[in-house]
């Protein structure tokens, strides 16, 4: 039985770049496509109406991007969040727009992808629009945490399907040092060096599991969310885990991931761990 991919549906350009999304990557990965739309803003026919009419329209969308791909819609009602956190349980991935309807044109993520990548279970896709060229390059934000762990996982996946090349970014920052270290400059050199070698061994693994993908990787000193914002420029998808080394347990969305899903325009993958944190 085909895993299916969940796309959480409302009528927005958003919404549909999402489905759109979702589609694609159904077809290349072998899933179901099941789409949903929660119903909450009506309670009587008008707004039953408009519900199952955007339901129906995202499903001819994505119908008519692959005819190989089993697609599924269901109508719910209830708590938008809720809703999409528990469709969330039984699905490969969740994929959404950046914003749905009713957000502010200047606000670049809404309130429902945040909250989906801060709590769902498995990964989240938060797609902003349609791209206007492919790359054919995944991007991974990598420092060997747990989340990451998992994040590279998704990301080797996706690399595979689309036969992309994996460009894994593993940022680091000059720890402080006192400013009468500058008598020392062999030592900081030492120390940053080292930094380097730390990351770039990191990605060694991977690389050897995975003979017939293409891994490239960079090792700036500079931080985090700045560095894939850079590389997410010449990207089809960044990647990322849900939190990284020294987040606070308690943050479900680290301010890595959180920055990134802010300022990166390509589509974002917010991977978690495990399952079970949700339970």
């Amino acid at each position: 039985m085909a895993s299916q991919i969940v796309v959480g549906v409302d009528g927005s350009a958003p919404s549909s770049a999402a489905v759109e999304w979702a589609a694609a990557d159904a077809a290349r990965r072998e899933h179901d496509l099941r789409l949903v739309h929660v119903c909450e803003q009506w309670s009587h026919s008008e707004g039953t109406e408009y519900c199952a009419g955007a339901l129906e329209a995202a499903a001819d969308r994505a119908r008519g991007i692959t005819s190989g791909v089993k697609v599924t819609t269901d109508l719910l009602t209830g708590n938008v969040i809720d809703e999409l956190i528990a469709e969330s349980a039984t699905a490969d991935c969740l994929v959404l727009g950046s914003r749905g309807l009713g957000g502010f044109t200047g606000m670049m993520l809404g309130s429902v992808s945040t909250a989906m990548a801060g709590h769902a279970t498995g990964p989240v896709v938060v797609v902003r629009g349609l791209q206007p060229a492919e790359h054919g390059r995944v991007v991974i934000g990598y420092d060997g945490s747990e989340h990451a762990q998992a994040a590279m996982e998704y990301a080797v996946e996706q690399a595979m399907r689309r036969r992309a090349e994996l460009h894994v970014v593993t940022a680091w920052q000059v720890p402080s040092f006192s400013p009468y270290a500058v008598a020392y400059s062999s030592l900081i050199e030492q120390v940053m060096q080292e930094e380097k070698r730390a990351a770039r061994e990191l990605v060694e693994p991977w690389r050897t599991n995975n003979p017939d993908l293409v891994i490239t990787d960079e090792q700036p000193c500079e931080h985090p969310v700045a560095a894939l914002t850079r590389a997410a420029k010449a990207a089809d998808l960044v990647v990322v885990g849900s939190r990284g080394l020294g987040g606070f347990a308690s943050a479900l969305l680290g301010s890595v991931s959180h920055a990134v899903l802010h300022h990166v325009a390509c589509p974002v993958a917010v991977v978690r761990s495990a399952r079970k944190e949700q339970s």
